[in-house]
């Protein structure tokens, strides 16, 4: 199709005028030229339905944010509900009671002693609040020479420029290298990159290992460890053993460094446990959350810290506070959005629920992990992921448009196919969701 001659295009009408007035995200446009934007009119469940009637199961969560399904309605009666009191009011200097009641709830269900809430609107806005409040905690404790940060190879926290400093996805970050901040980053310890032989365990501890020697000799100058707990998502879904946590935690406390938990993608349930830090018993000094926060409705996240770094900002100078802001923050529809989510998990034995369904898809997927062109097939929680053994130009492409004619929406982060469906999923759509996907490998 072309988006400069439309009158020429094989597109609908409904695509043409999103092609000529919206630029999309993580999209070369140029591209759908030859692979059609997919005009989505409605959701119900799991589905997503296009404007010719046709649905398509949402495998992927919509980005990874959709965790009890589209138009739910205990989520839409919450929001239908705060309409009538106030939608939005500023946070400086005024409160309501939605983010009163969503943060004394995130307290209460966070690892520790987590009580201090900083709200946002994205994911990359939680990582750049942790970062400058990690930052300023060490500048108001006169330690002014801790400036640095450390990461793990492959993590991704982000593409605002902070964010993208700690991101170690060279897709992304390359162009932008000269307006970035310098960071080190540490050996990943996803098992996929252990030696033959060694186990997921003993590689996290080797990898743990090299973070110790690191902040050995960098203590001094690092404010910060930032890391993606148990999954590091758009480097491949890589997944790794919990005692990494474990001992991240103790390195940091040993070298006075922070912990930031970037839980953005994988908070709310997502690896079994509410949040991934509970599978180390491990408390970070910063909490982000976003994505499954408001279940994938509105746009929402939150830093929680705890008492010792929000004491360090408590002072009768307002140049002592942390100065930052987003327009949106705490927004009260999406505050009472969270708290339906947290009401759904509160009352519906979700996270066994979920370990119902995981058990039944790994069964399901015996064939799909066995299939001769997957490696590495991989599961944690309700998060799947393998890579295809292929040489196929643009496979990320193709594999998309090849699952849409499977009723799929399944979008590859390079040869990695990945499965984060709402938790609501069905044992027949998880049947659809294996079987399509065998199809497509056999087929593409």
């Amino acid at each position: 199709m072309s988006i400069t001659n439309p009158a020429t295009s094989t597109a609908s009408p409904f695509q043409q005028r999103s092609l000529q007035t919206v630029w999309h995200p993580c999209t070369q446009m140029k591209a759908h030229e030859t692979f059609p934007l997919v005009p989505i009119v409605r959701g119900e469940g799991v589905w997503l339905y296009d404007a010719d009637g046709n649905g398509y199961l949402d495998a992927i969560g919509s980005w990874w944010v959709n965790l009890f399904g589209h138009t739910n309605p205990k989520i839409n009666a919450a929001i239908k509900d705060q309409l009538d009191k106030i939608e939005h009011v500023m946070l400086a200097g005024f409160t309501h009671e939605p983010v009163i009641e969503l943060s004394e709830r995130l307290k209460a269900i966070t690892p520790g002693n987590l009580g201090h809430c900083f709200y946002a609107s994205d994911g990359a806005s939680a990582t750049e609040i942790a970062l400058k409040m990690s930052f300023h905690y060490w500048q108001l404790a006169g330690k002014t020479g801790k400036t640095q940060f450390v990461s793990l190879q492959n993590d991704y926290h982000g593409e605002t420029l902070g964010s993208l400093s700690v991101t170690d996805v060279a897709i992304f970050k390359k162009t932008y290298a000269p307006l970035l901040r310098p960071c080190t980053h540490v050996m990943t310890p996803d098992w996929r990159y252990a030696n033959e032989g060694e186990t997921a365990e003993n590689y996290a501890l080797r990898a743990a290992a090299a973070l110790e020697e690191h902040l050995a000799k960098h203590h001094a100058e690092t404010a910060a460890l930032i890391i993606e707990p148990l999954i590091q998502g758009a480097m491949g879904m890589g997944m790794y053993h919990p005692v990494y946590l474990e001992r991240a935690r103790e390195i940091c406390d040993q070298y006075q460094v922070h912990l930031i938990a970037d839980e953005i993608a994988v908070g709310f349930g997502r690896t079994g446990t509410m949040f991934a830090c509970n599978q180390a018993n491990m408390t970070p000094d910063f909490l982000c959350l976003a994505k499954g926060l408001s279940g994938g409705y509105l746009p929402l996240s939150v830093v929680l810290t705890t008492d010792t770094v929000y004491q360090q900002f408590y002072d009768d100078s307002s140049a002592h506070a942390f100065l930052h802001s987003h327009t949106h923050t705490g927004n009260a529809l999406a505050c009472r959005a969270a708290l339906a989510v947290l009401d759904i998990f509160e009352r519906g034995n979700v996270l066994e629920t979920n370990r119902t369904k995981a058990k039944y898809l790994n069964d399901a997927a015996v064939a799909l992990s066995a299939h001769p062109k997957v490696r590495d097939f991989r599961n944690c929680g309700m998060i799947w992921a393998f890579e295809v053994d292929t040489e196929i130009e643009q496979f990320s492409q193709k594999f998309f448009q090849a699952g849409l004619k499977q009723k799929l929406l399944l979008r590859p982060l390079g040869k990695t196919v990945y499965f984060m469906p709402p938790y609501i999923i069905t044992e027949e759509e998880i049947d659809l969701l294996i079987n399509g996907t065998l199809h497509i490998l056999d087929t593409l």
